[in-house]
């Protein structure tokens, strides 16, 4: 190669790296240069099941969001990016080509929260997911469906669902939900029946979820679980009907309007206590972390009764004859005060 021609071949070499350079710095400029957004304000952008990078890009630019949709779709593919997910995604103003690619790989989406309380039926729970309009359509299907939707094999649903607060996306559904929530009850339920005391009265871990839902109805004071729990086990122990209020209640469904009368007591269901011996045939509500933990491991004692103080506190008693003198103290004499069910929000947990 003669002189010239090396000058040459050195020239076009530096002229190629120099426009390859040029060309890195001008991606780079667009991949990171911030979005635009009207009023330089948030927005909510939606990537639907089934799109693909490129058509984000365009739509993002057709929108005067982000500039060369082209370059963010090439460093996709280099970088092996291409795949997004769906839903909803917040587009801050501190955004960029680069960022949105980021969130869109990751599944950043916009995530909603909703709490479930302890001690809710699932019926509330269906009623409180039906008020969101994501989900109104699928709560009033029948029960059947929805478990079979959510692929849970379930004779009775009541009881399987753990009470908490879940996150969720636009591409959520009920089923999602549902499958999060039976999850996360049966490794609770599962961890509490491998480090239950012994001698309980409970044949399977499904017989101890049915009591912790009893123990989660009958008080709303944190602290009295394991007592509360103690005096059920002690009567299944000997043989004594629980005779507890909220069994009768479930049992009456929508007949039951708020007030329980000694002829609600008196009517055979399968869930009265009054009446059957044993524990109900499934639980009556969703039952807490705590509210298990009481039923595996009950307070040790000899009380065999309690009543209510109508302070949302409960008097324990070891007799029948203390348990009347109580309940003509508290359910009696001061009904006619200032008598309450449960204990103020503020003490219900401690």
């Amino acid at each position: 190669m003669t002189k010239p021609q090396l000058r040459l071949a050195i020239l076009c070499l530096l002229g190629t790296a120099m426009a390859g350079l040029w060309l890195f710095a001008f991606a780079q400029h667009h991949l990171d240069r911030p979005v635009v957004l009207v009023q330089n304000s948030p927005i909510v952008w939606t990537i639907k099941k089934g799109s693909s990078l490129s058509g984000v890009t365009r739509q993002l630019y057709s929108r005067n969001i982000i500039s060369h949709p082209r370059i963010l779709t090439i460093y996709a593919k280099l970088a092996d990016r291409i795949a997004i997910k769906a839903g909803n995604y917040a587009i801050d103003p501190s955004d960029s080509a680069r960022t949105l690619l980021r969130k869109f790989n990751n599944g950043d989406v916009i995530l909603h929260q909703i709490t479930f309380p302890e001690g809710w039926s699932f019926g509330q729970w269906l009623a409180h997911l039906g008020k969101k309009e994501q989900f109104s359509e699928s709560a009033t299907a029948d029960t059947d469906k929805i478990l079979e939707s959510a692929g849970l094999e379930l004779a009775h649903p009541e009881g399987w669902f753990f009470p908490d607060t879940y996150s969720y996306s636009s591409t959520d559904s009920l089923s999602d939900i549902l499958r999060q929530a039976h999850k996360q009850m049966r490794q609770v339920l599962e961890r509490a029946w491998k480090g239950r005391d012994i001698g309980l009265p409970y044949e399977s871990p499904y017989e101890a979820l049915i009591m912790a839902s009893i123990i989660e109805k009958e008080t709303g004071v944190a602290r009295e679980r394991p007592e509360i729990a103690g005096v059920f086990v002690r009567r299944l122990q000997k043989s004594m009907r629980l005779q507890t209020d909220p069994t009768v209640i479930y049992g009456l469904g929508d007949a039951y309007k708020g007030n329980i009368t000694r002829k609600h007591l008196r009517q055979r269901t399968a869930y009265n206590t009054y009446m059957i011996n044993g524990l109900p045939p499934t639980p009556i509500a969703m039952p807490s972390a705590a509210a298990i933990e009481a039923a595996v491991h009950p307070l040790p004692g000899s009380s065999l009764y309690f009543v209510a103080r109508g302070d949302g506190s409960h008097y324990f008693s070891d007799s029948l004859e203390q348990h009347l003198q109580a309940v003509r103290q508290y359910q009696i004499k001061r009904r006619a005060q200032n008598y309450q069910s449960a204990p103020p929000k503020t003490q219900q947990r401690q």
